[in-house]
C-alpha cells in the first residue's frame, strides 16, 4: 500500500539540514483548494504518522484502518460541496515528520515528548510554528521506553556500560531515558559510553549482530525484541518514575486556516480512543495485521492492562514533565529556549471532544490471552495468573514489575520467590535489588515459577 513502507534504514540528519534540503514543491493539506481537472474543488489533507510506534495508533496506524477521519471529512464535504482527501505517510521517527511539517508538507504529525519539543523548536526557528493539540498515549512512570541487552551479556547493571556501544535515536524520548537513567547511575552520558545514532531497526539488527552491546529505545521495540528471545531488559524506563508521551502536533498556519478539518481529525482520534479502550485485542490485532507486529507484542502496549495508557487530554502531568525534558535536549545543543506553554493549545481538542474524560491511569494486572480468545482474563495477583496458565493453550501472559508496575510477558520476566508469594520483574538488577531486600527470597525461573503456583 503506498506511503506504508517503513525507511527503517534512513540514517538520521540534522533537522534543521533535513529541512533546508527538502523540496518545496509537494502539494499539502495548507496549499490545498485547487479545483482538480473534474472540476470539483479538492482538500488534501497530510498526515504523518509511525506506523511501528504503537503507542501513537489512535492518530495514525488504527486511525488509519478504521477511516474514521475520512468519514468526518466526508460529511464535512456533504455540507461545503468539497472533497478531502487524506495522505498519509509513514515515518520510522518523528525527526523526518517534523523536517516536513517546517518545509509545510504534512499538515498533521504525531511523535513522542522529546521529539515533540524539537517540534517546537523548529518549527519557530524555520517560521513555520507548531502546536500541540492532543496526547495519544501516555504512562506516568515512563515505562514506554527501555534498555536492552542481547540474551546472554555480560552487561546486568547499567553501570557495566561504561565503555560501551549503546544504540539509541539521538533527539527522541528513548534517548532522553537513556541520558536520566546513566546520570542516576553516576556515568556520564557523554564520555562513559559510545552511542551509536541510529534508528530503532537499524539498532535493533546492531545489538542483534553484537555491534551494539545494548539498545535504548521507544515502544514497541524493546517489546519486540524480548517477544522474539533477541533481547533482554536491562533497565525498565519506569524507575525514572517522569511521566513519557506521544502527541499530535499541527502546523500552525493549518491549525487556523482549517480549524474545522482539525477538529474532524481531533474528533476521529478519539473515537479511534476509544476503540481501542472498548475493544483492546481487536485493536491490537487490527494494529499487527497493518503493521507485521506480533498481535502479542501490540497487546503488551496497547492492551487493556498495557504499558501505554491512550487518552488524548493535555494532562497537567504530562505538560510539566515536557518543561522538564527542555533542559535535557538544550543541554545536548538539539533546541534553545522552548516556550512549552506556547506550545500547547488545548482549545482545539476543547471544542473537538465533547465527551466525558477517561479515568486516569490504574494499576496494571496480570492478564492471560488464551489462543482462539477474542478476551482475556485478568487476575488478583501474578500467583493466580501463573496457575491458570499452567497446561493452557497460551497466546500470552502478562504480569506487571512488582515495584514499577511496567507490565511485561510473564515468560520473559525475572520471578521471585518471597514466602508464599511470587512476584515478577522486567528486569534482572530489578529481582537482585529486592532479593537484596528481602530475606529468604530467592530469584527462579519461569518454569519454576508455575511449578511454585500450582
Amino acid at each position: 500500500m503506498p506511503g506504508k513502507k517503513i525507511p527503517s534504514r534512513r540514517p538520521l540528519v540534522p533537522l534543521l539540514s533535513l529541512a533546508l534540503l527538502l523540496p518545496l514543491a509537494t502539494a499539502c493539506g495548507g496549499a490545498a483548494g485547487a479545483d482538480d481537472p473534474a472540476g470539483a474543488r479538492t482538500v488534501t489533507v497530510t498526515v504523518g504518522y509511525q506506523s511501528k510506534t504503537i503507542n501513537t495508533v489512535t492518530a495514525g496506524t488504527l486511525l488509519r484502518s478504521l477511516g474514521y477521519f475520512e468519514e468526518e471529512l466526508a460529511a464535512r464535504g456533504k455540507k461545503d460541496g468539497v472533497t478531502y482527501k487524506v495522505a498519509w505517510q509513514d515515518y520510522a521517527t518523528g525527526a523526518p515528520i517534523t523536517a516536513q511539517m517546517t518545509a509545510g508538507k504534512i499538515d498533521i504529525g504525531s511523535m513522542g515528548d522529546f521529539p515533540l519539543l524539537i517540534n517546537a523548536a523548529r518549527g519557530k526557528q524555520l517560521k513555520q510554528p507548531t502546536r500541540l493539540v492532543a496526547v495519544t498515549g501516555y504512562n506516568l512512570r515512563g515505562g514506554l521506553n527501555t534498555v536492552v541487552t542481547a540474551p546472554g551479556s555480560n552487561v546486568s547493571s547499567l553501570a557495566d556500560l561504561r565503555g560501551k556501544k549503546v544504540s539509541t535515536s539521538v533527539g527522541s524520548a528513548a534517548d532522553g531515558t537513556l541520558v536520566r537513567a546513566l546520570q542516576r547511575a553516576g556515568l556520564d552520558p557523554d564520555k562513559d559510553i559510545r552511542k551509536l545514532n541510529q534508528q530503532p531497526s537499524v539498532g535493533a539488527s546492531a545489538l542483534t549482530a553484537g555491534s551494539a552491546d545494548a539498545l535504548s529505545q521507544f515502544v514497541a521495540w524493546p517489546g519486540l525484541l524480548a517477544y522474539e528471545g533477541r533481547a533482554t531488559a536491562l533497565y525498565d524506563g519506569a524507575e525514572l518514575n517522569l511521566p513519557t508521551f506521544h502527541g499530535v502536533t499541527v502546523r500552525e498556519k493549518f491549525a487556523k486556516e482549517r480549524a474545522g478539518i482539525l477538529d474532524d481529525f481531533l474528533t476521529a482520534q478519539r473515537r479511534a480512543t476509544d476503540h481501542l479502550r472498548t475493544h483492546p485485542v481487536a485493536a491490537a490485532e487490527s494494529v499487527a495485521k497493518e503493521t507485521g507486529l506480533p498481535a502479542e507484542v501490540v497487546y503488551l502496549y496497547n492492551g487493556a492492562h498495557g504499558i501505554a495508557t491512550f487518552d488524548p487530554e493535555l494532562r497537567p502531568e504530562l505538560i510539566a514533565a515536557l518543561k522538564e525534558d527542555v533542559p535535557l535536549l538544550k543541554a545536548a545543543k538539539l533546541v534553545g529556549d522552548v516556550d512549552v506553554d506556547a506550545f500547547v493549545d488545548p482549545a482545539p481538542l476543547k471544542r473537538a471532544a465533547q465527551a466525558p474524560a477517561y479515568p486516569k491511569a490504574t494499576a496494571a494486572k496480570p492478564e492471560l490471552w488464551l489462543k482462539g480468545q477474542s478476551t482475556t482474563r485478568t487476575f488478583t495477583s501474578p500467583k493466580e495468573l501463573l496457575k491458570a496458565a499452567k497446561g493452557a493453550d497460551v497466546r500470552a501472559a502478562y504480569v506487571p514489575d512488582a515495584v514499577t508496575g511496567t507490565l511485561w510477558f510473564a515468560d520473559k520476566a525475572v520471578w521471585v520467590v518471597d514466602g508464599a508469594e511470587l512476584r515478577a520483574f522486567v528486569t534482572p538488577s530489578g529481582a537482585k535489588a529486592y532479593v537484596a531486600a528481602h530475606a529468604g527470597s530467592r530469584i527462579v525461573d519461569y518454569a519454576a515459577a508455575v511449578g511454585l503456583a500450582s
